[in-house]
């Protein structure tokens, strides 16, 4: 009996410690990504586009969707932005909240939140879902719903 109750006690243990382990890196990629979002965050209100799209994919792969549909590509996203937000007054201020961050593996996660633009010609707001990939050890945007 005394047996049984030490391999219970050790499985426990065990599990226990795998599951801290496994918090522990999720943590660590949560912290990863939201640090990005906030990079992303402080570039957009400097008026630096292109620090701002660090936090995406440079690939051709990359996808965007927005009000006009869906774009392909970090080079054609970044022409997007620059289109549609021509000036520092036109961009305005960003604020980011993040509503919920879902590890799916240790190499993905989905991002669900709020975007919010103060500008003189007028706020604008929004929701945004943010499918994120480890590639080559870095957390990267590889598709953006914003709408």
């Amino acid at each position: 009996m005394k047996l049984y109750l030490r391999q219970a006690v050790c499985l426990t243990l065990i599990c226990w410690l795998a599951s801290t382990a496994d918090a522990d890196a999720q943590s660590k990629d949560e912290r990863a990504i939201r640090s990005i979002m906030l990079e992303q965050e402080n570039a957009w209100n400097r008026g630096d586009l292109a620090a701002f799209m660090e936090g995406y994919w440079k690939s051709d792969s990359l996808r965007f969707i927005g009000s006009k549909g869906l774009t392909y590509g970090w080079r054609q996203t970044l022409e997007n932005y620059k289109k549609g937000y021509p000036t520092p007054d036109a961009m305005g201020q960003l604020k980011f909240t993040i509503l919920s961050v879902e590890q799916l593996s240790n190499k993905s996660a989905f991002v669900i939140g709020k975007w919010h633009l103060t500008r003189k010609a007028g706020d604008l707001s929004g929701h945004y879902t943010l499918l994120w990939k480890k590639i080559n050890k870095k957390w990267v945007i590889v598709a953006d719903h914003s709408s």
